[in-house]
């Protein structure tokens, strides 16, 4: 989301373009009238669903997509194992009894792991037990590729075969008797792989999109223009488009202008704006299950920085907004979950650009009233050589199914995880309490 504040590499530059185009074509920003090919209105959601609904059957999810390959090792900072000084003496988080550092140290969560300083706006909600950190997570597959990587992990597997997302397998098998059209949306111009399947999902950008500003008279004729032009045939794009108008209409009631939020306010950056778009929505209770943001930025490659410096600058924001939509959800926060996941994280040793080349292990953060938080998950498998996999790379002991897996069946109420994650057993971490409607959704489900 953020415009590119590092040294990527080509390949990483490559996906972000082929990405863009795929998903372009696939949230259906323009459609066919006869043979003419007839752009939408900006404001139009890219695609949507019906518009009666009921709320979510448990949590509502906000996945949150560090794209880019995010340096766990210097979020949550190992500073109890020798070895992570050794490899990273440059860029290395001071531990947190280094007085030295003054307010660069690591901001200590365990006595063994610790928070990178720019993240400290975390630490009260670790401490009310709201938040956990989840260390040494990743895929099993050991590919350094962005676009291999992000592939296994939205779709949800190790292998080929089935070409949709873990979300929309999710939302497909779980029947909440939710059809709101923002039953799932993706925060942006373009929807996330993991919501790629049957169930349609709606790209936004912003709820004032879907006020059509000007004129009464205006208004009226462009929306009598655009009924007539998509009722002509009745097809699914007639049926999309009616959607779409339902869509408007419950967006339409929204006060975008009057939303204070309760806590500390939304920082004025994409990721801050997309967090309270999310939480006015959650708040509306227009019937949100599943909400996407992807956050661009963490290809490290040169000039990562420590303490402070570009990487820290990525965290501040990070930390900021989760904070805002923590504080201002705090009525709902009960019943909401956030996943803060990446791709893989990065090799160990540092390089000599200052910065860190792809690696394999990584970490996962997940944030709400749920869960049993206030700790950091880990087997840790620590940082000596003889320790590393691959060219020097942190091991993975907690696949990041377990994680998400976990949340689903406890937390979003969906007990069917051979259908989400096929051919991969989930082993739970005690990371999340049973939702309190679970009982009764078992319930429905025997029936």
């Amino acid at each position: 989301m953020r415009k590119q504040t590092m040294t990527h590499c080509q390949e990483y530059e490559t996906l972000s373009r082929r990405t863009f185009l795929g998903r372009g074509a696939q949230s259906a920003a323009a459609l066919m009238f006869g043979n003419k090919l007839v752009a939408l209105p900006t404001w139009m959601p890219r695609i949507s669903l019906a518009d009666p609904h009921v709320g979510p059957a448990g949590d509502t999810l906000v996945c949150i997509f560090l794209r880019g390959g995010a340096d766990g090792l210097n979020m949550v900072v190992p500073h109890g194992d020798e070895a992570y000084y050794q490899h990273r003496p440059l860029i290395g988080i001071p531990r947190p009894d280094d007085n030295k550092a003054g307010d660069g140290r690591t901001v200590d969560l365990d006595g063994f792991f610790g928070l990178h300083p720019a993240l400290a706006p975390l630490h009260d909600i670790y401490a009310a037990g709201d938040l956990a950190f989840i260390q040494a997570t990743g895929s099993p597959d050991e590919t350094r590729s962005h676009f291999e990587a992000m592939d296994l992990m939205e779709r949800g597997a190790t292998e080929n075969g089935d070409y949709t997302g873990w979300l929309a397998r999710h939302l497909a098998t779980l029947d909440s008797g939710n059809s709101s059209s923002l039953r799932a949306i993706g925060v942006g111009d373009m929807l996330p792989a993991s919501l790629t399947g049957a169930v349609s999902s709606t790209a936004l950008q912003s709820i004032a999109e879907y006020h059509l500003n000007g004129r009464p008279e205006q208004i009226g004729q462009m929306t009598s223009l655009l009924q007539t032009l998509y009722s002509q045939n009745q097809d699914m794009l007639t049926a999309a488009a009616q959607q779409t108008f339902a869509s408007i209409e419950v967006l339409g009631k929204i006060d975008v202008a009057g939303y204070v939020a309760g806590g500390r306010p939304y920082q004025e950056n994409e990721f801050g704006q997309a967090l309270r778009l999310v939480a006015q929505l959650i708040k509306a209770e227009v019937g949100v299950e599943v909400a996407c943001i992807d956050v661009d930025g963490w290809d490290t490659h040169v000039a990562q920085g420590g303490a402070v410096g570009s990487m820290a600058s990525n965290l501040a924001e990070l930390a900021g907004g989760l904070a805002a939509f923590y504080e201002d959800l705090q009525a709902q926060i009960g019943n909401v979950t956030v996943v803060v996941m990446s791709e893989f994280g990065r090799r160990a040793q540092e390089n000599g650009g200052l910065g860190t080349d792809h690696g394999h292990g990584s970490m996962m953060m997940a944030l709400g009233g749920g869960l049993n938080g206030g700790r950091v998950y880990a087997r840790w498998p620590g940082l000596h050589h003889e320790q590393l996999v691959g060219p020097g790379d942190l091991a993975v002991t907690t696949d990041y199914r377990d994680v998400l897996g976990e949340i689903i069946q406890k937390r979003l109420n969906n007990p069917l995880l051979p259908a989400i994650f096929p051919g991969y057993t989930v082993n739970p971490l005690g990371l999340a309490v049973p939702h309190p409607a679970s009982t009764v959704r078992e319930t429905t489900l025997q029936d």
